[in-house]
């Protein structure tokens, strides 16, 4: 049988339906908008860093001061000879990057972002393909793009070609879900073409990714680096990671403005949710104060309340799950989804019954206000 308390928290939340509802759709609403802002975040973290998060290298070299990414500084590819001179370095592999002019069939122009790397080792090469082969960009002329760019890019698929700096390129490969958070179209190539494709000189590169070889330390292996190449910076993948995420999400202000959002849809789901339990317990004051004329605990009357917050949290939070997973579902394929995660969806229930239990409070302190002998004057 239903325990008395949490029978009485039910038939409150539920006796007047209007109100119900009011407050299951105040904490949806809020829920919702946490959701889609804190999924933006997380999905927006996870793109600037998807570069470095498929790279096999152990150590990135760069120029210093190097930002993030697509922050696209120049080394000397002589820097090269001498990181492969330190013992334990398994392999130096130069990347290329930078943005470039691609000519559609039509005429017209779209910029894209160029990765050129070498195709075979420890490069950083396209994966998930959806169509070709890796060696197939060993053609002269061939890139690789993402499936979701084939309209802005003017194709339909492998065997299509295109211009870029005034070279015929000729699609050869396909990925799928490769996508830019600037929605600037990846383009990969080989080192040699990429140079060519962004006007970089042949004996410059921007990155070496180093792969230490097995049973190395890989600190010792970066402070030998460091005494070798003066004038760069060396940084693991972690770093290089941390620092990418700092730079787009903090440096430019994106990430405060997601926080933002989620900050208010809190603020506003507990404001609606606070004032229709301080509403219901209102109008339930005499009710209350005949528990504590009969001598309820105070703990008692708490608890009925609380117990009636996490009531509202649960259904409400059921309620913007499935919300949330339509949203994320339409948003997969977009330049920039939104991501929802276990780990996510478990903070979110904690923070609806937070949300619902602060809101509570209100309600308890006009509760234990109740002078237990009106009851009896009546």
């Amino acid at each position: 049988m239903m325990p008395l308390k949490f029978r009485l928290a039910y038939r409150n939340l539920f006796h007047d339906r209007l109100r119900f509802i009011a407050t299951i759709v105040g904490i949806i609403f809020s829920i919702v908008l946490v959701t889609v802002q804190m999924g933006l975040y997380v999905g927006f973290r996870r793109m600037v860093t998807t570069m470095i998060d498929h790279s096999s290298a152990d150590l990135w070299i760069m120029p210093a001061g190097t930002k993030c990414f697509e922050d696209p500084s120049l080394l000397d590819d002589r820097q090269r000879f001498r990181a492969l001179a330190v013992e334990g370095v398994a392999d130096a592999a130069p990347l290329v990057i930078g943005y470039a002019q691609w000519r559609l069939p039509s005429g017209t122009t779209t910029p894209v972002f160029v990765v050129g790397s070498e195709l075979r080792g420890s490069g950083l090469r396209p994966w998930n393909l959806a169509g070709g082969r890796i060696d197939d960009l060993t053609v002269p002329g061939a890139v690789a793009i993402d499936q979701s760019y084939f309209e802005r890019l003017g194709v339909s698929g492998i065997g299509d070609s295109a211009e870029i700096r005034d070279q015929k390129v000729q699609v050869m490969a396909v990925t799928k879900g490769i996508r830019s958070f600037t929605t600037t179209p990846y383009v990969f190539a080989g080192v040699d073409r990429a140079r060519s494709y962004t006007g970089m000189a042949a004996n410059k590169v921007s990155y070496f990714l180093v792969r230490v070889a097995p049973g190395s330390d890989v600190g010792r292996v970066r402070r030998q680096l460091r005494d070798g190449l003066p004038d760069v910076e060396i940084l693991t993948a972690a770093e290089f990671r941390s620092r990418s995420r700092s730079f787009w999400l903090f440096g430019t202000g994106a990430g405060a403005a997601l926080f933002a959002g989620a900050l208010l849809g809190f603020i506003v789901g507990t404001v609606i949710v606070a004032q229709t339990l301080y509403s219901s317990t209102k109008d339930h004051l005499s009710e209350f104060a005949t528990l504590r004329a009969i001598g309820s605990s105070g703990a008692y009357i708490y608890l009925v309340i609380i117990l009636q917050a996490l009531l509202s949290a649960v259904i409400g939070f059921c309620g913007a799950v499935a919300i949330s997973s339509v949203v994320v579902g339409m948003t997969a394929d977009s330049a920039l989804p939104i991501v929802m995660t276990p780990t996510m969806a478990l903070a979110l229930f904690l923070l609806t019954g937070v949300m619902c239990v602060a809101s509570a409070i209100a309600a308890i302190v006009q509760v234990m206000r109740i002078d237990p002998t009106t009851v009896l004057a009546r």
